[in-house]
C-alpha cells in the first residue's frame, strides 16, 4: 500500500515516549494509511502499548508519561487536540484484558452512541445489533442482552469491549494483543470481522502472536527496545526480505 499524503490516517516523526528516566520509544518514524491493518510486533517492553497511548492522548491519564515529537492523525497533531473526548470518540481502543462498564451488554454498546446524542430506541437497538454482530457476538447474547456484561466468559467480554468500541463509530481502531483472553476459535472470528472491518476503518494490530500479523496484516512494523527497527509489507517481511537481521531473527523466533 503506497503511503501519499492523501491517505495517510497516522503520520509519526522522530516520536519519544518516556516514563520519567525510562525511554519507551525513541526517534519513532513511519506511517499509517487509511483502510490498511498496520501490524505492529516485537518483544515485551518494545514500546508498543505506549505507542497506542501516545495516539490516544493517554499522557495525561498516566504518571510521568511524556510524549515528543510529531504524531498526526488526519493531519492535525493530536496534541493540538484541545477537546480530547472528541479525540478518542474518533479512535477506538481495545486493552488485552477486557474491561467492561458496569452495566448490562445493552448499555455497555449503546452508551457510545447515548453519548453522540442518539436517543431513539430503535436506533439505539439497532447500533447495538450491529456492532455486536460485528464483534461476532450477537447470536451469543441477542436473549440476555440486559444481563450484566461482567457475567460474560474472558472471551465474550473481550468482544463486548471491541463492539464498544465500534459503537463509537471510529476512524482509526487500536488493538492492543486483543487475543491474550480469547480462544482460539473466537480468534479466528474476530480475525474475520477486522478483515471486513478495515473496508470501512484504519486498524493498527498490536500482537504478541507474530503469525496473527502475519494473516492480518498488510503491512507490519517491528519494535525492538524502544526503537521501530523497519517497516514493510508484511509478505516482503515474512519471506525473508527484510533490511535488519534483527527482524528476521524475531519473526523465525531466535529470540523474544
Amino acid at each position: 500500500m503506497v503511503s501519499t499524503k492523501e491517505n495517510v490516517k497516522l503520520r509519526v516523526d522522530r516520536l519519544r515516549i518516556t516514563y520519567g528516566n525510562h525511554v519507551a520509544l525513541d526517534d519513532a518514524t513511519l506511517d499509517v494509511v487509511e483502510n490498511e491493518i498496520f501490524g505492529i510486533i516485537g518483544p515485551a517492553n518494545s514500546g508498543k502499548t505506549s505507542f497506542l497511548r501516545a495516539i490516544n492522548r493517554m499522557d495525561p491519564l498516566t504518571p510521568g508519561m511524556q510524549v515528543s515529537g510529531e504524531l498526526e492523525f488526519n493531519g492535525k497533531d493530536v496534541s493540538q487536540w484541545k477537546n480530547l473526548y472528541a479525540l478518542r470518540s474518533r479512535i477506538g481502543v481495545v486493552f488485552p484484558l477486557p474491561v467492561g462498564l458496569p452495566m448490562s451488554i445493552y448499555e455497555n454498546v449503546a452508551f457510545a452512541a447515548k453519548l453522540r446524542g442518539v436517543k431513539d430506541k430503535d436506533d439505539l437497538d439497532e447500533v447495538v445489533e450491529r456492532c455486536l454482530t460485528r464483534a461476532a457476538l450477537w447470536d451469543e447474547v441477542k436473549d440476555r442482552l440486559d444481563s450484566l456484561g461482567s457475567l460474560l466468559s474472558g472471551g465474550q467480554q473481550q468482544r463486548l469491549t471491541i463492539a464498544r468500541a465500534l459503537s463509537q463509530e471510529p476512524e482509526l481502531l487500536l488493538l492492543d494483543e486483543f487475543s491474550i483472553a480469547v480462544d482460539p476459535v473466537t480468534t479466528m472470528r474476530i480475525e474475520d470481522v477486522l478483515k471486513e472491518l478495515k473496508k470501512e476503518m484504519t486498524i493498527v494490530l498490536v500482537t504478541n502472536l507474530v503469525q496473527q500479523a502475519r494473516r492480518l496484516a498488510d503491512r507490519t512494523a517491528f519494535f525492538l527496545e524502544g526503537e521501530v527497527v523497519e517497516v514493510g509489507r508484511t509478505k516482503k517481511l515474512f519471506a525473508g526480505e527484510t533490511k535488519d537481521h534483527r527482524t528476521t531473527d524475531y519473526i523465525e523466533g531466535r529470540f523474544g
